[in-house]
């Protein structure tokens, strides 16, 4: 802990002792800038150390949505909510693609679909959950929204590119 708050120190950075601890990992996990780092476990139960998105960050990310869905934004236009939506899950998924992410990621565009069907019932009067009037394809293609990647080959590869 002494060299942890000498590097800060060094760095310029204060540390938050409520904050700060001590964690043996893989024995504990702890959470770290919207991620949960420790002990997980893959295929055929092989344990791994890793990340995963925090679930403070998940249900923050559920509150935004849920507020971008609000009756408050009633009287604007379908394409500024999916303008909006778009914005959100582009940047979390782009900041959250680290570790087994697919799972949280449908999650995300289960509960984002839902949300953005029943706004558009609502701001047309009606009443239900909207999964006939406004299908998925009518979504994602003729409203644009985004869709977030379904399969480990829909994530960005951090080692594609050129060499060098």
């Amino acid at each position: 802990m002494k060299e942890m708050r000498g590097l800060m120190a060094r760095l310029g950075l204060t540390v938050n002792e409520d904050k700060t601890r001590l964690v043996r990992v893989p024995e504990e996990s702890f959470d770290f800038l919207g991620y949960t780092l420790g002990r997980f476990h893959g295929r055929a139960g092989k344990p791994y150390i890793g990340t995963r998105p925090s679930k403070k960050a998940i249900v923050r990310l559920r509150r935004e949505i849920h507020d971008a869905t609000s009756s408050r934004w009633n009287d604007m236009p379908p394409q500024e909510r999916v303008e909006r939506l778009n914005r959100m899950l582009r940047g979390w998924t782009g900041y959250f693609n680290q570790g087994p992410v697919l799972s949280v990621y449908r999650l995300i565009e289960d509960y984002t679909l839902k949300r953005f069907r029943r706004w558009l019932m609502r701001r047309r009067g009606q009443r239900g959950t909207g999964y006939r009037q406004y299908p998925d394809e009518y979504l994602f293609k003729t409203l644009g929204l985004f869709k977030l990647p379904r399969k480990p080959s829909d994530l960005a590869n951090a080692k594609a590119g050129g060499t060098g």
